[in-house]
């Protein structure tokens, strides 16, 4: 069975996932068969061979066309976008965060477990060969009992509109601090017992940098610096009873990473004909074969990025943006 993709949008990030996909040479019985967009759809899918193009969302999701919706819309899109496609029996994998706050996510969980349908939150980094190369080194016992946890992802992109307007859900914390805090829950695998945050707003009410830190049970800790104001070292650091490990810079897509011996371990992503928006996007096709996996084994969850997963980090962003004074309209909504 063909598995048969439909993109809704046609942004930067839309653009690396249809030429991460379209790049790989083994990502199995699946294509890309239609996208719809607000603009320039058509140049989009001349750009990376589409067959089809849709002049709305509505049209695209009621189509008997695809099997499966990328939905790369700005953050205040994905839960109405999301729920629009699952209305209409398509399976979904929707770009972080998957929703605006907790509640939104909750429901819109609820809704997909209802119609039998799959829906992933987009949290490449978990599929990382490198993350999944890290997962066996702290599983052989080699670490010891991981007991610290240290990221930075810092970037200059303060100025830009989908980080630093409120009404576009602009946070630092939904932009890259996402990718901070599940690698912090992608090791500890349980919900911290308390989160402490410090940080900066701009004039709009948006954060722009914050330090987490989070605490979980054995007195066990993870240390998370974001900042959309300048470069930092993105790496992340795993740190057991019996050493350490190194994610080599950037550590949420990484090709490197040093073992607790000392060994590095190189992962190498595919090679593209097209330019990427972001550094290392071509990693963002591993989601797309792990949306297959699943599709053919029936299921509408990955084990690597649940629903429960995503509850947490939506609960975890919400409670930053609460510390921090950040609260969207739809904070004050109630949803099904």
């Amino acid at each position: 069975m063909t598995i048969r993709w439909g993109i809704v949008t046609a942004g930067k990030i839309s653009h690396d996932f249809v030429n991460a996909f379209n790049s790989y040479p083994n990502k199995g019985d699946q294509v890309i068969a239609a996208v719809a967009a607000r603009t320039k759809p058509e140049e989009f899918a001349k750009l990376h061979n589409i067959p089809i193009v849709f002049d709305s969302y509505k049209a695209l999701a009621e189509s008997n066309e695809i099997d499966v919706a990328y939905i790369g819309a700005l953050n205040p899109d994905h839960y109405n976008i999301s729920k629009l496609f699952l209305e209409n029996g398509k399976h979904v994998l929707c770009e972080k965060p998957l929703c605006l706050n907790y509640k939104q996510a909750e429901s819109l969980i609820r809704f997909a477990k209802s119609k039998k349908l799959f829906l992933m939150e987009a949290v490449w980094s978990r599929f990382s060969p490198t993350y999944i190369a890290l997962e066996k080194e702290i599983n052989s016992g080699k670490l010891g009992d991981v007991m610290f946890v240290e990221v930075n992802f810092g970037v200059p992109i303060v100025t830009v509109d989908r980080l630093r307007k409120k009404e576009l859900g602009g946070s630092s914390v939904m932009d890259i601090g996402i990718y901070t805090l599940q690698f912090a829950q992608y090791i500890f695998k349980e919900e911290p017992k308390k989160v402490t945050t410090v940080g900066g707003l701009n004039e709009d009410g948006v954060d722009i940098y914050e330090t987490i830190i989070l605490e979980y049970d054995g007195d066990r800790r993870a240390v998370l610096n974001v900042d959309s104001r300048f470069k930092m070292w993105n790496k992340a650091t795993v740190v057991g009873t019996n050493g350490h490990i190194t994610i080599e810079d950037p550590f949420h897509f990484p090709e490197i990473f040093i073992n607790t011996d000392g060994t590095v371990e190189k992962f190498p992503l595919h090679k593209s004909s097209l330019p990427y928006n972001f550094r290392n996007s071509a990693g963002l096709v591993y989601q797309a074969l792990e949306v297959e996996k699943c599709l053919k084994e029936g299921l509408i969850e990955s084990p690597r990025m649940s629903h429960k997963e995503s509850l947490v980090l939506a609960k975890l962003e919400q409670t930053v943006r609460k510390q921090l004074g950040v609260y969207y309209d739809v904070d004050d909504q109630e949803f099904p």
